[in-house]
């Protein structure tokens, strides 16, 4: 590429140190088709003949078609994607392919080539996150009536229907779909043409290569194009928060799972066992998801690690921005579908759930709430219940068996009907503010996503 400038070969170790083809390859459909809209361009400008440019074209796709069926020969001596296909394009067709870089660099070639990648991904990142919420949507469908205590601090705090703790996931993948696609929509302007990073003396249509490429846009910055990463750090930040979500559901199942909750139990499909205890069905979808989001959320911090002490433009350190890329992208790719799969496959323990939301503590803020509505300030009735919990550690009971006169000692705001309070389904029909986890609120909500999703 440059021998007119230099006198001696590169260093065998510099090359095997400068690299890229051995993970940029992945690049080369994009790069075809960046090429083959470029010649177009080279055409339009009179810089190449109809009969050159379908050569180039021909040349390109027998190319593609060989990588495709992989018998193509990538060569580390030609460092990247780019010089791969071009060298090897001009070898089978001779001058004609020497022509095709006018008016471009590699610098808004690779600029190109990852918007294209990265738009191809976010659509299938959409459909992925679709699919899994999908899956929470129908797992909850399944057992409508299942409830479950809810909890901070790990503690058991109040009840919940069992999909309306699904349905939390839902809308938090939904946030997931949405920054996928807003991303993709920034990411969605034509760079090619900007050359290394001041365009070139030769002018081409730009809007044309956009068009052949589907770009609604084109970039109108050369030094912005070149050096722009923001894109890709957009998309990182996207899969780290979809990562992290994950990692999140994956604890609640490995929780769930587990024999001291008994809350659901995982098809054996998706569960493995253990080489020295035969007693063993471990989570281990849920588990490795939750590792891996850790590279995920890395992937991110070293891309912006990389990009924050660059000057303008080009630097060859952007080199480094397509394997925590490619990582992230291939891991989250991975595991929505996985995840989704394995939640298909679970089922619901209805007894164990039962047992665990008869805890009637669960409904100490419903009595609260009771006091409240005789016009009690709530201040007040947290502290009266308050009493009553510790009143019942002291006579080693729960709150339904305290007596009415136990209630009223504490407050003379209650009446004989403060124990129609202390029932689950009570507590759950009360629940009917937008949001909350009535079962008419529940219902409604899967079948909003369902119609929303089908």
């Amino acid at each position: 590429m440059w021998k007119g400038r230099f006198q001696q070969e590169t260093s065998a170790l510099l090359q095997q140190y400068s690299e890229s083809i051995s993970f940029d390859w992945r690049l080369w459909r994009h790069d075809l088709a960046g090429s083959i809209a470029h010649s177009a361009a080279l055409e339009k400008a009179g810089l190449l003949t109809a009969e050159e440019r379908a050569q180039i074209v021909a040349g390109l796709r027998e190319i593609g078609a060989e990588i495709e069926a992989g018998t193509f020969q990538f060569k580390t001596e030609l460092e990247d994607i780019h010089m791969n296909l071009e060298a090897e394009l001009t070898r089978r067709i001779g001058a004609a392919g020497g022509k095709l870089h006018t008016a471009r660099s590699r610098n808004d070639q690779v600029a190109l080539d990852l918007r294209l990648y990265l738009r191809d991904e976010a659509d299938a990142l959409a459909a992925a996150l679709r699919g899994i919420q999908r899956a929470l949507i129908a797992l909850g469908a399944r057992h409508a009536d299942i409830i479950i205590p809810g909890y901070t601090h790990l503690q058991r705090a109040q009840p919940v229907y069992f999909a309306h703790h699904l349905l939390a996931y839902v809308e938090m993948f939904d946030r997931d779909h949405g920054r996928i696609l807003d991303a993709r929509t920034r990411m969605n302007v034509m760079p090619l043409g900007s050359g290394a990073l001041a365009g070139s003396t030769i002018l081409l249509d730009r809007e044309l290569i956009a068009r052949e490429l589907g770009f609604p846009a084109v970039t109108q910055n050369s030094m912005d194009a070149v050096s722009d990463r923001d894109f890709a750090v957009e998309v990182l930040a996207a899969l780290a928060l979809i990562a992290v979500h994950l990692s999140r559901l994956s604890e609640d199942v490995i929780l769930w799972a587990s024999s001291e909750f008994k809350f659901i139990t995982i098809s054996d499909a998706f569960t493995t066992g253990s080489s020295l205890m035969p007693q063993k069905k471990n989570p281990d979808v849920a588990e490795l998801t939750r590792g891996k989001t850790g590279r995920v959320v890395g992937n991110l911090v070293a891309l912006l690690t990389t990009l924050k002490g660059l000057p303008m433009t080009y630097n060859r350190d952007m080199q480094e921005d397509k394997e925590p890329v490619f990582d992230s992208v291939d891991t989250v790719k991975a595991a929505l579908p996985v995840f989704a799969a394995m939640l298909d496959g679970i089922s619901a323990n209805a007894a164990s759930c039962a047992a665990a939301v008869a805890d009637p503590m669960l409904l100490a803020t419903d009595l609260a709430d009771y006091l409240v509505n005789r016009g009690i300030p709530f201040r007040q009735a947290h502290e009266v219940i308050g009493k009553a919990v510790a009143l019942c550690g002291q006579k080693n009971c729960e709150l339904p068996q305290l007596t009415l006169a136990d209630y009223q000692t504490l407050s003379s705001a209650f009446g004989a009907d403060v124990f129609q309070m202390l029932t689950v389904e009570k507590s759950m029909a009360a629940r009917q503010a937008i949001g909350a986890p009535s079962p008419q609120n529940v219902a409604a909500q899967l079948a909003r996503w369902q119609t929303a999703l089908a």
